[in-house]
């Protein structure tokens, strides 16, 4: 069966039959998600299509004509899988409308289209399961098995409990994806690779005539003849330097192609991992992802160009030995093969084995780099709190648990290898002996008994190399496991089938009936703002209010579950998000910065950015001054994270990159929480630079830090609960006017616990400027 590659929307509408697709869509109905079938209802192998719009599921089976169903109330999509082949059914409230059946390499984006469905009909208000009307709204159920989860939990009991898939290793094969632009390659070094096995079976059969003909008559008495000595030793002369060659040539060219194969999967998982959403790498551990990307791709490097390579050699070696050796002595040859049998049983029996083993220390080595990945970038914590015995003691639990996983396997893989010696070695007494015996009784010479020790001798050197691939194949399938886990998620932030193009962003944001969730904990719900073109606006609330969440899906690294939010008048889901995120400047609470100089570190976002660009951003950030003072200037190299600048210096070169890039939003997620106070000024002076003419939307916990923005906007717990100017919240003595008491009332205990006395003219300042 030939490998279905997984489909997309965007590949259903610029493909082969795309202008038929497009034909049938209304002009503002969007394809939101496509699934690729290759079963038919009566299990039988046929191509088919399912695309889910904005208003309709659309199917074609097998060439056939194309079905629709409109999106009604009562609709519901049901997934299942047994025996390998998925199902996937349409029902409304009375009976099922359709069946599609796949086979299990399309079951991702089976998950996505029935998330797909779910998010649509909740979006046009319809329940998706006549069966959950009467369940409650903020209930939240699995998305693969639809099981109802617990409170304040994202992970769904039956699934935690349900055993994970085996790794097989036919997972390998999916690796041709990678081959498939070097097959010309491939064909050459398999065609290199054929002759050159051929060339090295050429020696064992010249032995027949040189021990027939030469040395056994001499041991009669005949003269040796030279010329046939010399003719048969050229011709083994000939075939060695003929092996050689070719096989020079075969490792080469395959060890090249190998080569490549592995730097594009490694390209190819990078790339597919920047393009993931943020909610995957919530749940994912820095050394894990580093040693997929790393010692994976390696791995599988390595057995495509040596264990792969020598299995296919041993393959054709023993498929051309036994040839030769069934066409010398029939019954001779059928001895050979006593082994073969019990050597199949003991592989197939230790291959499970050792996959479930390499699996379980692709784990615990990952434990390993999460400790490297936590500590070298933690280190100044881990000194400032005198840690470091505790994060050796860390290390070395985690060295010794993979020391102990390694140990099990290699009890099991230390007595497979001589029992498959030993099985071989039995096997060439017994080609001795019933060899002997034909000897005896006249049917064979002692010439082709000698062939036949020298065949039988590399057939079961190949057949013992063999068997030890299996530990790197299992190796090699345990680690394409790894790198598929990342190739086949589908980001959560997907680009639009056909994006809307905004030639100029003015900055006008609308946010209606928004909701979002984390698992089943509802963060926002029923929001609605708008915001106008530069304004700023400052997001106040207790933490857990939802605010960063709030600014994260207005910067679309979460969609929203409901409603929508605009950018001039235009859904941004709608717009590409590289596109869209050109428009956004963001400076964190915790300013990164990048391994590498000053310049670059501020021109990231815009890399073609001139030196005179980059000097004026940073002079409008009050950075230049600083910079001047450092040993190379512009030129001077940061350390990782920033190390060897201070907090308040990282805070204005990342201000520095924000204006940089000209935003027409920005956003500042406590962008002065973590400095002294003159730091803050002279941030605060950098940030009433950058936000001139642009959409604010600021995070603040201290108010006092808000105090020229046009509105605020109080939220509790994912709620919008007032909005207007400092003067006139605190009229209403409302939930901002409780905030501002508390904030006011804590600074005084501070004060007075530090010994200094503040006037409390600055703490309730009876016009401050701009409305904080």
């Amino acid at each position: 069966m030939q490998h279905q590659h997984p489909v997309d929307a965007s590949s259903v509408l610029n493909g082969p039959d795309g202008a038929e697709w497009r034909a049938r869509l209304a002009p503002h109905e969007n394809v939101l998600a496509a699934l690729q079938v290759d079963l038919s209802p009566a299990l039988r192998f046929a191509p088919g299509l399912l695309v889910l719009t904005s208003q309709r599921l659309l199917s074609r089976t097998d060439g056939g004509a194309v079905q629709e169903w409109p999106l009604v109330a009562g609709m519901a999509l049901r997934l299942s899988d047994h025996g390998g082949v998925g199902a996937l059914e349409l029902h409304d409230t009375e009976r099922r409308l359709a069946l599609w059946r796949f086979t299990l390499g399309a079951h991702p984006q089976a998950l996505r289209m029935l998330q797909k469905f779910d998010q649509r009909l909740a979006a046009l208000g319809m329940p998706h399961d006549a069966t959950l009307e009467s369940e409650p709204a903020d209930e939240a159920r699995c998305e693969v098995c639809h099981t109802a989860l617990p409170p304040d939990t994202e992970e769904c009991p039956a699934c935690a409990r349900a055993p994970a898939p085996q790794t097989s290793t036919w997972v390998l094969l999916r690796l041709w994806r990678f081959a498939r632009p070097y097959r010309k390659q491939l064909a050459t070094g398999f065609g290199l690779t054929l002759a050159s096995t051929a060339a090295t079976l050429v020696p064992p059969y010249l032995t027949i005539p040189l021990m027939d003909d030469i040395l056994i008559p001499y041991q009669n008495g005949q003269q040796i003849p030279v010329h046939l000595v010399g003719l048969y030793l050229g011709g083994l002369l000939l075939s060695a330097l003929l092996a050689w060659g070719l096989g020079w040539a075969r490792t080469y060219i395959l060890a090249l192609v190998s080569e490549r194969i592995g730097a594009d999967l490694r390209t190819t998982t990078y790339e597919h991992l920047l393009r993931l959403s943020l909610d995957y790498f919530g749940g994912k551990r820095t050394g894990d992802l580093m040693a997929r990307i790393g010692s994976e791709t390696d791995r599988i490097n390595v057995f495509l160009s040596l264990h792969a390579l020598d299995f296919m050699t041993d393959v054709l070696m023993i498929l051309m030995t036994a040839a030769i050796l069934f066409s010398i002595n029939p019954w001779l040859a059928l001895v050979t093969l006593v082994p073969l049998p019990f050597i199949a049983w003991l592989i197939h029996n230790v291959r499970d084995r050792l996959r479930t083993g390499f699996e379980k220390i692709d784990r615990v080595w990952s434990e390993v780099t999460n400790v490297l990945a936590d500590t070298i970038p933690g280190i100044r914590v881990v000194k400032a709190f005198a840690q470091e015995k505790r994060e050796a003691q860390r290390f070395r639990d985690a060295n010794q648990h993979n020391l102990e996983v390694n140990d099990r396997l290699n009890k099991t893989w230390s007595l497979f290898t001589p029992t498959v010696s030993l099985m071989t070695e039995i096997g060439l007494l017994i080609v001795w002996g019933f060899g002997i015996w034909l000897v005896a009784h006249n049917q064979i010479t002692v010439g082709v008994l000698a062939a036949f020790i020298a065949y039988i001798g590399r057939f079961y050197t190949r057949l013992d190399s063999m068997s030890r691939i299996v530990s790197v194949t299992q190796k090699a399938a345990a680690g394409a496991k790894r790198i598929f886990d990342i190739l086949d998620h589908v980001s959560n932030v997907p680009d639009p089938v056909q994006p809307v193009t905004m030639e100029r962003v003015e900055g006008a944001i609308a946010m209606r009936n928004v909701g979002f969730r984390y698992g089943s904990r509802s963060v926002i719900k029923g929001l609605n703002l708008d915001i106008r073109p530069g304004e700023m606006i400052g997001l106040v609330g207790h933490s857990g209010s939802g605010k960063s969440t709030l600014v994260n899906l207005i910067s679309r690294f979460y969609d929203v579950t409901e409603g929508s939010i605009q950018v001039d008048g235009v859904d941004v889901r709608r717009l590409r998000v590289a596109d869209y995120r050109r428009h956004i400047g963001l400076v964190l609470q915790e300013p990164f910065l990048f391994f590498g100089t000053i310049a670059e570190n501020i021109a990231y976002g815009k890399p073609e950015a001139t030196r005179a660009e980059i000097v004026a951003a940073a002079r409008a950030a009050h950075a230049h001054e600083f910079i001047l003072r450092l040993p190379q200037g512009y030129d001077s190299l940061v350390g990782e994270r920033g190390q060897g600048l201070s907090g308040g210096e990282r805070q204005r070169i990342s201000i520095a990159r924000a204006l940089l890039i000209d935003p027409r939003i920005l956003i500042l997620d406590e962008a002065t929480s973590a400095v002294d106070t003159e730091t803050e000024k002279e941030i605060q002076k950098a940030l009433d630079n950058l936000v001139q003419g642009r959409t604010t939307i600021a995070i603040a916990h201290r108010l006092s830090t808000l105090r020229k923005a046009d509105r605020l906007v109080v939220m509790d717990r994912g709620e919008v609960v007032e909005v207007g100017p400092h003067d006139a919240l605190m009229e209403k003595q409302g939930a901002y006017w409780r905030l501002y008491e508390a904030q006011a009332r804590r600074a005084e205990e501070d004060a007075e616990a530090s010994g200094l006395v503040i006037d409390s003219a600055l703490l309730h300042p009876a016009h401050p400027a701009g409305n904080s």
